[in-house]
C-alpha cells in the first residue's frame, strides 16, 4: 500500500492517552542515505519511508519534561531529562509512516528501564545535559559503560522559519513503530504542528551514528538541519 500523505495535523488519538510529555529545544540533524543501509534495521512489516529519493538519518537532541501517565501530575525529576537519539523512518503495510528508534539515550535510569520494559524501546542510560549561551545550543552525551560512546552537538538556530515539503516529511510524524516479542508494535501520538527553524551546525563530535550502523555518517555535513522550540505530545495506546 502506497504511503499516506503527509499531515501538519495529528490524526486525533482514538481513546483517552496513556501518557503525555514535552519536547522542548530540539535539535534535528539529518542525513540522506541509501534506503537499503535502512531497511534491514527496520520492524517486520514496515520498509523505509523516502523522500526525494534517500531515506533519512535523524540525530535528534532534546529536552523532554513534564512527563505524565494516565492524566497523573508530571513526574518529578525521573520525568525531566535531556535525550538524544538515532531515528528512522518506516511506512507499515498499511501505508502508516512513523519513526522507528535505533537508541535513545537518556540520564534517568528508571525512565530507562520503565521505556525497555514497557515497550522495548532501545534507551541507554547515559550522563546527558544541554547549555544555552550566546545564541547558541550544546547537547552532550556520553554512554554509561561505554565511554566511547556518546555525542557532543552545538547548533545556532535561525529566526527564519521553514515550512516545506523536507521539514515537513522530518517532523511531521504521527507514531513509532518498535518490535516487541517478536510483534511490531505501532504507538501513535498527536501534538500541535511543529514551528520550526533553520539552523546552523557549529560543531559536531559524534559517535552514536556509528554505533547504529552508519560508519562514515558524521564524518560529513549534514543534509539538514533544523531547530524548534518544542510542542507537548500526547501518546495513544499501542497497537
Amino acid at each position: 500500500m502506497d504511503a499516506a500523505p503527509i499531515t501538519t495535523d495529528a490524526p486525533a488519538l482514538t481513546g483517552r492517552p496513556v501518557a503525555s510529555q514535552r519536547w522542548s529545544n530540539l535539535a534535528f540533524l539529518h542525513w540522506r542515505v541509501d534506503p537499503a543501509t535502512v531497511a534491514p534495521l527496520l520492524p517486520a512489516g514496515t520498509r523505509p519511508d523516502v523522500f526525494d529519493g534517500s531515506s533519512w538519518v535523524g540525530l535528534i537532541p532534546f529536552v523532554l519534561d513534564q512527563a505524565t501517565v494516565f492524566g497523573s501530575p508530571p513526574v518529578p525529576y525521573f520525568g525531566n531529562f535531556v535525550e538524544v537519539n538515532v531515528r528512522l523512518y518506516a511506512v507499515d503495510e498499511r501505508g502508516r509512516r512513523g519513526v522507528v528508534f535505533v537508541s535513545l539515550e537518556a540520564s534517568r535510569l528508571a525512565a530507562v528501564l520503565a521505556a525497555r520494559a514497557a515497550f522495548s524501546l532501545p534507551y541507554q542510560w547515559s550522563a546527558t545535559s544541554v547549555e544555552q549561551g550566546d545564541g547558541h545550543w550544546r547537547y552532550r552525551s556520553r554512554r554509561h559503560g561505554a565511554p566511547g560512546l556518546g555525542c557532543d552537538i552545538q547548533v545556532t538556530p535561525s529566526t527564519t522559519s521553514v515550512t516545506s515539503p523536507l521539514s515537513e516529511f522530518l517532523t511531521a510524524r504521527w507514531a513509532l513503530f518498535t518490535s516487541r516479542f517478536g510483534r511490531t508494535v505501532f504507538l501513535p501520538n498527536e501534538h500541535p504542528p511543529w514551528q520550526v527553524f533553520e539552523a546552523q551546525l557549529d560543531s559536531l563530535d559524534d559517535t552514536l551514528l556509528a554505533a547504529a550502523g552508519f560508519a562514515t555518517l558524521a564524518r560529513r555535513a549534514p543534509d539538514s538541519v533544523l531547530w524548534s522550540p518544542g510542542v507537548t505530545t500526547r501518546f495513544g495506546r499501542p497497537a
